[in-house]
């Protein structure tokens, strides 16, 4: 393993280390294990109950990638690989597509390479779904959105920004579309994968179903963020809010390892925009993270355990 393999391990783990040091500097301990105390454990169960629904989806969603391929995988090894998936992701960030490949190619014969392309596929949707979120919480959320920039920047400095990044993106978008070598020959190409993976979807023979799961999926994430809000008591989040905060934990749990350190703070922070006291807010990021992954070592750890005893015969 080289050096730069190394620090993609390592630094995600650090900053972390630094995020979960500089989130308990708005709680005590004392203070957290006093709201995991006092939580109303129903809803955070109700929470993972949503969760758990997400990840069946995703399993069963998946038969839709590999049908056209000529693979009819069963939906308990689907299932088993996906919580893998998940665990491995933990320790190494996006190991976990490599590791649910593996999965299906050990216990269901699907080529490796054949399992991971299904798998980039399904990424490229939840990166729509998830741009489709901020896309919905913006015009949701205008004015608020609106208030909050206007005041803490000057519009006309906003405004010419806003031109200054439309023109750069237009004149380095003309220079990938001529290029014929290097870096940007490599954006074309991933752009165009991109692009012929959106499409594909749409020329599958059960798009509609896949689209079905694909909003389902997500539907559920964001149904586990706004069921565990009244976990905490007293603790009251509007519809935009639960639309920020879930899109904050989001991004967090791509920047770390399952977003540890991080999720709390960002969640937090977006809580604070609507003058939320930032020491409930920080409990429930924890109470958050901490349901998410308890949920995710819990089903991963018995999913581990129990592939080679489903498949035993084979």
């Amino acid at each position: 393993m080289n050096i730069k393999k190394i620090l993609k391990i390592i630094l995600p783990l650090v900053l972390g280390g630094f995020l979960v040091w500089y989130s308990l500097s708005d709680i005590s301990l004392k203070t957290l294990g006093t709201y995991f105390k006092e939580a109303n454990y129903s809803y955070i169960f109700l929470g993972l109950f949503f969760g758990i629904l997400s990840h069946l989806s995703r399993a069963y969603r998946w038969k839709f990638m590999l049908e056209p391929l000529g693979f009819k995988p069963k939906f308990v090894n689907s299932v088993l690989a996906v919580l893998v998936g998940y665990l491995v992701n933990l320790a190494l960030p996006r190991a976990g597509e490599i590791s649910r490949a593996t999965v299906m190619a050990n216990y269901e014969k699907i080529p490796f390479e054949k399992g991971f392309g299904t798998i980039v596929a399904e990424r490229i949707a939840d990166l729509i779904m998830m741009l489709t979120i901020v896309a919905i919480t913006l015009f949701v959320q205008f004015d608020f959105i609106y208030d909050l920039l206007t005041k803490n920047f000057d519009p006309s400095k906003i405004i010419i920004g806003l031109a200054v990044l439309i023109i750069g993106f237009l004149i380095f978008r003309s220079f990938v579309k001529k290029a014929t070598s290097g870096f940007l020959l490599k954006i074309k190409t991933f752009v165009s994968g991109l692009i012929e993976g959106v499409t594909s979807i749409f020329k599958m023979k059960n798009k509609w179903a896949f689209i079905f799961h694909t909003v389902f999926i997500w539907v559920m994430y964001v149904a586990m963020f706004w069921a565990t809000i009244p976990a905490i008591s007293g603790l009251e989040v509007p519809f935009g809010g639960i639309l920020i905060g879930f899109i904050a934990g989001g991004f967090s749990i791509a920047a770390t390892n399952g977003g540890i350190g991080l999720y709390p703070v960002a969640v937090a922070g977006a809580l604070a925009l609507f003058n939320i006291a930032a020491e409930p807010a920080t409990a429930f990021g924890w109470i958050m993270w901490t349901a998410q992954t308890a949920m995710i070592i819990v089903f991963g750890g018995l999913a581990f355990l129990f592939l080679p005893i489903y498949n035993k015969d084979k």
